[in-house]
């Protein structure tokens, strides 16, 4: 019979297989069974969904989707829960792990993923995808981000994340939230905070309050935005510098491919002045605006929406809300 995720039956596990979470990798393990069913719930699985989960940990969530949907494919970075959750999960026949990194880089999912689940989705006609995790904290952003740029784009996200990023993720204009991040999964999805979980429903207790957070896909929405990885390089370079009038932030993004004069015949067209900012626009606002400087300029993404590597900042570490990188896609 499967155990509850509860501290008394992590605490034994890890103690007999001699581990301890590892803070590099964001370990923290739901152990609040009611929160557990919370996530599946607002997942709405079925038989028809493919799931991929980022973070198997122990295999307790793992199980409770394989009882609903149709595959899990499950993602482990770390050897020894890899191992651990093998045992837990070896009941079910509709469960794939894979051994490794979720992400090649902070900017892309690892092929052998992408390829696992899409294998799966091509397996049988009326299949849909879904992503359904605890996320590790250090990577939340990229993987929720990045499955946006990818060549699986889910139906839906539900996830367990820092509360701060998922108010960035539904902050409104004008609000010390509102980032590239909010436009970018804005302008696709709907965003949803379902509940906020007090640092007591994990063990080990990061030092942050966390979230679960609800994105639905708006397909429509998001085919009707021309040249995505366009689009997406364009509003990180609108914030790549947070209290920049937008007209420096052009200048800078299309340094040596638009004028000043050029700069302000654009601004003009859609009614922004001198001292309008980014952080002022909503998201259909920039989407105009996006479509305005892609006319001029059509051929390539902005040049300083790539920090170079050297420059870019690191990604939080877990349990830390305070880096500012964290508003940057």
């Amino acid at each position: 019979m499967r155990q509850n995720q509860t501290v008394s039956y992590l605490t034994r596990r890890f103690r007999e297989i001699g581990l301890q979470p590892a803070t590099r990798h964001g370990q923290n393990f739901l152990i609040d069974i009611n929160l557990q069913r919370l996530i599946i719930d607002t997942a709405d699985l079925g038989p028809d969904d493919v799931v991929l989960e980022v973070g198997t940990g122990t295999g307790a969530l793992t199980a409770m989707m394989a009882e609903q949907a149709g595959t899990v494919v499950t993602v482990e970075i770390d050897q020894h829960l890899f191992e651990l959750a093998s045992d837990e999960l070896a009941d079910f026949s509709n469960v794939i792990m894979l051994r490794g990194d979720a992400l090649r880089n902070k900017n892309n999912f690892s092929q052998e993923v992408i390829d696992v689940v899409r294998e799966q989705i091509d397996a049988e006609p009326g299949r849909q995808f879904k992503l359904v995790s605890n996320l590790p904290f250090n990577i939340a952003t990229p993987v929720l981000s990045n499955l946006l740029s990818s060549p699986i784009v889910p139906t839906s996200m539900t996830a367990t994340i820092q509360k701060e990023l998922g108010d960035r993720m539904v902050a409104t204009p004008s609000t010390k939230d509102y980032s590239a991040l909010s436009i970018w999964m804005q302008s696709q999805c709907d965003v949803e905070i379902v509940r906020v979980m007090p640092p007591t429903v994990f063990w080990p207790q990061p030092k942050v309050t966390s979230a679960i957070v609800k994105i639905t896909v708006d397909h429509q929405r998001r085919d009707a935005i021309p040249e995505l990885p366009y689009w997406h390089d364009f509003v990180r370079a609108m914030f790549l510098h947070r209290r920049k009038f937008i007209r420096t932030s052009v200048l800078g993004a299309f340094k040596h491919r638009l004028s000043k004069p050029e700069v302000d015949e654009l601004m003009a067209s859609v009614d922004f002045g001198p001292t309008t900012r980014a952080e002022e626009l909503d998201v259909a606002t920039m989407l105009g605006f996006y479509e305005v400087v892609r006319a001029k300029v059509p051929e390539g993404c902005p040049s300083s929406a790539r920090t170079p590597k050297k420059q870019r900042p690191a990604l939080p570490p877990a349990g830390d809300d305070s880096n500012p990188s964290a508003n940057l896609l």
